[in-house]
């Protein structure tokens, strides 16, 4: 008998349906959900419950059971931070320092990162990393020096004091220059030199457009780090020149420390870091995703 070769079955490529299929099983299950769900709740749950005391009398602190539910005494709970402590003037030199030296950080950071990516000229292997070993350097070894040089510039309980020497960080230009090196490519350069663009045009109209995403996570850093600055504002600025930080360790300095009023004080300076992260959560999420989607 002839034997009768079979051919086999052609394979029919993937529909929609199963495409999506096989992406939520690789993605994970409902037990991944659950855990993603719980790490979340345990998250937002001390800003939560921190809005929650702020908006009670200040027994409440103190009750078995927790408190869970918002009370009635939000905004006489405010009004009472602002009385006790210049609140306003806290907030306002908070925004002013963490905005001025985010715009700083990003913009030189961004300068610094595309000349050590893409630029050649002597020593710059030798520069970047001496940049990067300021980093081993504990903050605390530089605070007495600093201090001096801001008091013999006659800046000291000024807010310009806490503002200059963060105006640039080498973790901003390590950051940048990593992006640059990858993102952007030699011959794409090559061909605006050709086309007759200076280095600063190039920045301008090719580099600039592609930092967007990593400029956005960094200045999200940036503005964080700034914003939650304490031992420095502490030590060069005075009670009467406060930023957030320094205020909130002023209502918690008392005999008794009136936990509502320092939860209110605090619930109140975590409204613009939201806020930030509300305007400019798309590209910083993009910023981070175009990262790993490249690694």
């Amino acid at each position: 008998m002839t034997a009768v070769l079979e051919r086999p079955a052609p394979v029919r490529p993937a529909g929609p349906a199963t495409r999506a299929r096989r992406l939520a099983r690789r993605v994970g299950g409902p037990w991944t959900y659950a855990a993603l769900i719980a790490v979340l709740a345990g998250s937002a749950f001390p800003v939560y419950w921190s809005f929650v005391v702020s908006s009670q009398t200040p027994d409440a602190i103190d009750s078995v059971p927790p408190v869970l539910v918002p009370g009635g005494h939000l905004f006489a709970n405010i009004a009472r931070v602002f009385d006790t402590t210049d609140f306003a003037l806290a907030m306002v030199n908070s925004i002013v320092v963490s905005g001025t030296v985010t715009i700083s950080v990003v913009l030189f950071s961004t300068l610094a990162g595309f000349a050590f990516a893409k630029l050649k000229f002597r020593g710059r292997n030798v520069l970047l990393l001496l940049i990067i070993g300021t980093q081993a350097i504990p903050t605390e070894l530089g605070i007495i020096p600093l201090y001096m040089m801001m008091a013999e510039f006659g800046w000291a309980g000024e807010i310009h004091a806490v503002i200059v020497p963060g105006l640039v960080t080498a973790f901003g230009v390590f950051f940048m220059r990593q992006y640059f090196e990858r993102a952007i490519p030699d011959e794409l350069l090559e061909a605006g030199r050709m086309d007759g663009c200076h280095s600063l045009r190039l920045f301008w109209h090719v580099a600039l457009p592609a930092a967007r995403p990593a400029a956005a996570v960094l200045g999200l850093f940036t503005f964080m780090q700034a914003w939650n600055d304490f031992f420095w504002p502490l030590v060069v600025l005075t009670p009467e020149n406060p930023t957030v930080q320094t205020a909130l360790s002023t209502l918690a300095s008392g005999y008794t420390t009136d936990y509502t009023l320092v939860l209110t004080a605090a619930t109140i300076g975590t409204v613009p870091v939201l806020a930030v992260f509300l305007l400019f959560g798309r590209q910083i999420v993009g910023g981070i995703m175009s990262g790993a989607v490249k690694g």
